[in-house]
């Protein structure tokens, strides 16, 4: 009892220090974009620096896959949030394009507006060794939650440049530099709360395990050529995916609408506020859809239409238009996070789960570094809106694929609940 209510307490902090984090990148996933265009910078600048800052989130989840289980998973990540403090620090100080570039890798400065970061592919492995395995899904439900909703506040706080600006009396560039300090706090508040984490998140030394309220934890010398085929498949996979989702970070989406409507930071704050308060609400429900329809279910025909109607985004003339099809592709996108993670953590053993999480979430970080340059390219000599088509497009075939590829893999738990039905079934045929 005293380890369960000990690991609940961790799974606590987890949360508080994941919340704290998502309010910076949901702020630099509207910002981001707009505050570079306001300095000077093209599209295509702004391209890179996002994926600079991708490729600094894939070097950090590198480190996570192959060493976080041997350096502490509680040391690992104190340092990658004190890492995200430097790059707010970097922000506020510099408008110059090759240091912003410096402090876009160093500081994994995200424009996506979603945390896939390694602090995140770490938690991801983390929380199932809190909790029964049967709460999982819902365990990782939550936490997308929390992330989402310091999303939404972040979003909304794209409206302090602004406030700043006519408070303090100062220029806007100077806005923006105090809002990158307060990006600086949270980030530290998130290095504070990791340090109250017991030591009993660690994966136990070689010799002998330690057995959690769902699963028993020992450290293995590799990982099992089932898992490895199983994590292999899925990275790859996980990589069409996020060349997608490269096209359509938050901070080019917020740049699509500020050039073709118009629309300020102060409007675009509330339309992403509302987008991730719907992606929050939609975490639930996919836990929800999840123990109804399976995990691999919930995960591909809820993805597929957020993509249609994301496509469906720049053939409409209005910004209401526009804006709800937005909506409603933020409805709807973000239910495969809890799932497929979920799944992945599932399909695996425990002691394979932060190689598992790290390598699917590095693939998806490498490959999410790909895109956003291109994507500003684009932009910027072919059409405006070539990166949303693009990008849809790409998430419709990694759907299709992934579903085709293990619809006979069964978690667990989806193993166990069907085995009632089977039975039935042959007494049912016997003589």
């Amino acid at each position: 009892m005293g380890l369960i209510a000990q690991m609940n307490r961790d799974l606590k902090v987890i949360y508080a220090a994941a919340f704290s984090r998502s309010l910076g990148v949901g702020l630099t996933g509207v910002l981001l974009g707009v505050y570079l265009s306001r300095a000077g910078f093209s599209a295509a600048q702004l391209g890179v620096v996002i994926a600079v800052g991708l490729g600094g989130a894939a070097a950090g989840t590198a480190v996570v896959s192959f060493g976080a289980d041997r350096l502490g998973r509680r040391r690992t990540l104190v340092v990658l949030a004190l890492l995200g403090a430097v790059g707010g620090v970097g922000l506020a100080l510099t408008t110059n394009f090759p240091s912003i570039v410096v402090v876009a890798f160093v500081g994994m400065v995200n424009g996506m507006g979603t945390d896939r970061g390694p602090a995140f592919a770490l938690e991801q492995a983390v929380i199932p060794q809190t909790l029964p395995s049967e709460r999982r899904t819902w365990a990782l439900s939550w936490h997308s939650l929390m992330l989402d909703a310091g999303h939404a506040l972040g979003a909304l706080a794209a409206a302090l440049p602004t406030l700043f600006e006519r408070s303090f009396d100062v220029n806007l560039l100077d806005s923006y530099r105090l809002t990158f300090g307060l990006y600086t706090v949270v980030n530290l508040l998130s290095t504070a709360l990791y340090l109250l984490i017991s030591s009993e998140v660690e994966v136990a030394g070689s010799g002998r395990s330690v057995s959690g309220p769902g699963d028993t934890r020992r450290r293995t010398a590799g990982i099992s050529p089932q898992s490895k085929a199983i994590v292999t498949k899925l990275a790859l996979l996980s990589g069409i995916d996020s060349l997608g989702g490269g096209f359509l970070t938050d901070a080019l989406i917020a740049y699509w609408f500020f050039r073709r409507f118009g629309i300020s930071e102060s409007g675009l704050g509330v339309v992403f506020f509302a987008g991730h308060l719907l992606n929050s609400a939609s975490y639930l429900m996919a836990a929800w859809l999840a123990r109804r329809f399976g995990l691999l279910n919930t995960m591909v025909f809820t993805h597929i239409p957020s993509s249609l109607f994301l496509m469906a985004v720049p053939l409409v003339t209005s910004p209401a238009w526009a804006i709800a099809c937005f909506l409603g592709r933020e409805a709807l996108v973000e239910m495969d996070v809890p799932t497929r993670q979920s799944y992945v953590m599932a399909v695996v053993q425990p002691s394979e789960r932060t190689f598992a999480s790290g390598v699917t979430n590095l693939t998806r970080n490498i490959a999410r570094a790909i895109t956003p340059s291109l994507a500003g390219y684009l932009m910027q000599s072919l059409a405006l809106a070539a990166p949303l088509f693009l990008g849809g497009a790409l998430k419709i075939g990694y759907d299709l694929l992934i579903f085709r590829a293990f619809r006979r893999l069964k978690p667990p738990e989806e193993r166990v609940a069907e085995a009632p039905a089977a039975v039935s079934e042959g007494e049912r045929n016997a003589p």
